[in-house]
């Protein structure tokens, strides 16, 4: 089961950057969100942050699971939960990003029901120092999706 992770619990930097470059990338968005934890035997083994970007939508900033329990479809209920989260809260609109050479995120992202609306050319090029390689390709766009919850 999913927990809100206290404001003054120690944030799990070691699984978002499994979804995040540096802890700077990370710390531009994570004290504005809040940090949702899966717990298994006491050690939290998944992660994703929401951040709310305007009255009625939410952004999944960063989604993770412990390289040891991947392939186990913990991604997929992670992002199940989170939009369940963001109805409840009264978002009409979830969005999440990714790289344009994201395969695995791309395929599973649209499984649970998200669009692709939108593409931010140059993302990765113009917003990081050095090039960032997923699959064996440089990553330079982001590729928005969304669902709308109403």
């Amino acid at each position: 089961m999913i927990r809100l992770l206290e404001k003054d619990k120690k944030i799990p930097y070691d699984l978002l950057l499994l979804a995040d470059e540096t802890i700077e990338a990370i710390n531009k968005y994570i004290h504005q969100s809040d940090i949702y934890v899966l717990d298994r035997d006491n050690i939290v083994i998944a992660v994703f942050v929401l951040q709310p970007i305007c009255i009625d939508t939410v952004e999944i900033k960063n989604i993770a699971v412990d390289t040891a329990f991947q392939g186990q479809g913990i991604g997929q209920g992670l992002l199940k939960d989170a939009i369940n989260l963001a109805k409840e809260k009264g978002f009409k609109k979830i969005i999440i990003g990714t790289g344009d050479a994201g395969i695995k995120q791309l395929y599973i992202y649209q499984k649970v029901g998200f669009e692709i609306y939108d593409i931010k050319h140059r993302f990765f090029i113009d917003n990081f120092p050095e090039p960032i390689f997923e699959n064996g390709i440089q990553l330079k766009h982001m590729i928005m999706l969304k669902i709308d919850l109403q």
